[in-house]
């Protein structure tokens, strides 16, 4: 690793500017769509007069009045933040990172904003560093190593047994209604996954579906994942409107996941009328093949992730489904896989792939996943996948 590696080389070079006049409620919807957690505040310069982070969101929403969204993020933002040139070493930006307690630090040049600096960005470069170390160093760390080894293989049996009590806690097979054939895929990229799929029916002529997904992996996404399932068991068999199961798991998530979040899809299908009525908390929309046009569309409603900002109502659409027309639900394992050079699989790919698929659910299942495998071509997964595949029955 050269000695010369500066906040330069580390930055985000485009990161999201926005004036102070910018609605909070309108800053959500971008930082929800583009799935980041802070944007920067400039004039039309793009002289640094703030910063607006998912912190500066929960330390004020709580208290706030009807009608907040509406505010200027020049009333929530942290004004004249921290920031760091763009040809300091990384070192020295750990150690203001440290030092401040800040996670981000926008990049100034001659005045004017150029960049973020993230840990994120930071601490991978800092485990390189280590790594280096532990590598010079193997001959006497050797008997200490062959502990930790030991060590590992404890956790590891145990992580197994907590992910067959996890697969436990999945359906066992999706409810047997002759209108809809299922497919489903679930691969968690750990023992333990964040992704989590269930059925309710809270009527004899309702069939519901969620698709959730808590942020990052193995066993802290797992543990959030378990709250999850548990509320939705609860709260799905009291209703059928999807919008009101979202906000009451919003509800039950909010201040038990930390610095975590969950994102959401709920689906309920009514077989007397054909048509499914669905909200969304920040999840990858699901796609539908409809069989008369042979066209993908995407089904898109807006929300804001679980457990993150309280009392927040999820708006519901709805769509009605003909004899051959399949769903695809997924989580963002599928579209964020990555090939060689890193490009990711994205939805386009998934809308394309769809658009030449035909044939039973495990069909379409089969195609979609060997399309990603494709595409890969042997780079591994970085995220927990799951996917799932519903076609009506013609």
């Amino acid at each position: 690793m050269t000695n010369r590696l500066t906040v330069r080389h580390l930055m985000d070079p485009d990161p999201v500017v926005v004036t102070p006049d910018r609605a909070v409620g309108d800053l959500l919807l971008l930082m929800n769509e583009r799935r980041i957690g802070s944007v920067l505040v400039g004039d039309t310069d793009r002289r640094l007069l703030g910063i607006f982070t998912e912190r500066d969101l929960l330390r004020r929403v709580a208290d706030a009045v009807p009608g907040w969204r509406n505010y200027s993020v020049a009333d929530w933002m942290t004004r004249d933040p921290y920031s760091v040139g763009p040809d300091v070493e990384w070192e020295e930006a750990v150690t203001t990172m440290t030092r401040q307690r800040v996670r981000r630090l926008p990049v100034v040049e001659d005045g004017r904003v150029i960049g973020l600096l993230s840990t994120r960005m930071l601490m991978a470069r800092r485990a390189e560093h280590l790594n280096q170390q532990v590598e010079a160093r193997t001959a006497e760390l050797r008997q200490a190593n062959d502990q930790l080894l030991a060590r590992d293989q404890e956790v590891l049996y145990n992580l197994r047994a907590a992910g067959k009590l996890q697969m436990k806690l999945l359906p066992h097979a999706p409810p047997d209604w002759p209108e809809l054939r299922w497919r489903i895929h679930y691969a968690p990229l750990d023992h333990l996954g964040g992704d989590y799929y269930d059925f309710a029916e809270p009527t004899p002529d309702h069939l519901g579906f969620l698709i959730a997904d808590a942020s990052g992996h193995s066993v802290a996404a797992a543990m959030v994942a378990v709250l999850t399932r548990f509320a939705f068991a609860e709260v799905s068999r009291s209703t059928t409107s999807p919008g009101e199961v979202l906000a009451e798991l919003n509800r039950r998530l909010q201040g038990i996941t930390e610095e975590r979040f969950v994102t959401a899809f709920y689906g309920v299908f009514d077989r007397r009328t054909r048509v499914l009525r669905y909200a969304n908390a920040g999840h990858p929309y699901p796609l539908l093949w409809e069989a008369a046009t042979r066209k993908v569309k995407p089904l898109a409603a807006h929300g804001f992730l679980l457990g993150v900002v309280p009392e927040e109502m999820y708006a519901e659409k709805e769509v009605r489904l003909a004899p051959g027309d399949a769903l695809c639900f997924f989580t963002d394992g599928l579209v964020e896989a990555r090939n060689e050079i890193g490009e990711l699989f994205g939805e386009e790919r998934v809308t394309d792939c769809l658009g030449h698929a035909a044939g039973e659910p495990g069909d379409l299942l089969d195609h979609v996943l060997g399309c990603q495998r494709q595409f890969i071509s042997g780079v591994p997964l970085s995220d927990d996948l799951t996917l799932a595949v519903c076609r009506m029955a013609e």
